[in-house]
């Protein structure tokens, strides 16, 4: 290859990291800053030998198939690779790359807002406040349920939900977690293994989900699991959309069995589902896990570590294919 790698930024990044790839790669840059839809991927794959994507552009067996020989790498600004079938990238010899470890405390900061926001009726507070609508006080006046001492159960014990584990202890949370392998004791730090969802479950008053969707994760938090929660439980959902039957999750905070949730990502997005909307005790964000100034740099720059890595004929730190 002569000259440098033309890279296709599909999203707006950091400003450090644009200045970056900038310095070392000849950009492309959408300036629209939308998700790339499946026939821009392709066809800017054959005028590119490397994308940066982030999680909102998907690319399916189909898309992949499509994809111009041009293209080597893709390197996700993301932790998460269940937009890209990995299986397609490998038999068609393209590279992929992710960025873990550098947002688990970002994505737990917002968990833990999320988890307070929701148990100390956040929305509804914020709301009567900001209306003019506080007139009253009494001692049963906007009760919600105490974080402090609790027991939290924890789906995913890996970087990010060790993360939120240890801000868990700082609230004396009394933590037990399900994964597909027990940790080490120097990594469970008193936490109880449950072998199995299902032993977990009960003994959960707060729920939170930090695994990947995969096919055997999709809809795993349904009727039947959230049924298996203590009354009054409160879910968050820091991880992936997909998790979580949102359907089911509307009613069992109708029927008061799941008492509020804390929701940063949704089955659809960007958009999220309106049926949330009428719930003063669900607390959401815009898929905003990440979203710290320190966080997304390091993400980005993990990123061109990886591309960098490649060019120079490298196997990349994160390759994933």
């Amino acid at each position: 290859m002569t000259g440098k790698p033309v890279l296709w930024l599909p999203r707006h990044l950091s400003a450090a990291t644009l200045e970056r790839a900038r310095r070392d790669y000849d950009v492309i840059l959408n300036d629209t800053d939308t998700a790339g839809t499946p026939e821009q991927i392709v066809e800017m794959s054959g005028k590119v030998d490397a994308i940066l994507p982030c999680h909102s552009e998907r690319f399916d067996a189909d898309t992949v198939a499509r994809l111009d020989p041009r293209l080597k790498i893709v390197a996700n600004h993301s932790v998460g690779t269940d937009h890209c079938d990995l299986e397609a990238f490998a038999k068609k010899g393209i590279v992929v790359t992710n960025t873990p470890d550098v947002l688990s405390d970002a994505t737990a900061e917002i968990a833990m807002l999320l988890m307070l926001g929701a148990a100390r009726r956040a929305v509804e507070a914020d709301r009567i406040v900001r209306s003019g609508q506080w007139d009253f006080w009494s001692p049963a006046f906007m009760v919600g349920k105490q974080v402090s001492g609790a027991r939290i159960g924890i789906v995913g014990m890996g970087r990010v939900g060790r993360a939120f584990a240890r801000m868990c202890r700082g609230f004396d949370m009394d933590i037990h977690y399900y994964n597909r392998s027990r940790l080490t004791p120097e990594q469970e730090v008193g936490a109880t293994y449950h072998e199995t969802l299902d032993s977990l479950l009960p003994v959960a008053d707060f729920l939170a989900l930090h695994c990947p969707a995969t096919p055997e994760t999709k809809g795993m938090i349904n009727t039947e699991t959230l049924g298996k929660l203590p009354k009054g439980a409160i879910l968050v959902n820091t991880a992936r959309g997909a998790l979580v039957d949102e359907d089911a999750l509307v009613a069992a905070l109708d029927s008061g069995h799941v008492a509020a949730a804390g929701l940063d990502c949704f089955v659809t997005e960007p958009g999220g589902n309106p049926a949330f909307a009428r719930f003063d005790n669900v607390f959401m964000a815009p898929h905003m896990g990440s979203a710290t100034r320190e966080t997304r740099d390091a993400m980005g720059f993990r990123a061109l570590d990886n591309l960098d890595a490649f060019f120079r004929g490298e196997r990349p730190r994160d390759a994933l294919t």
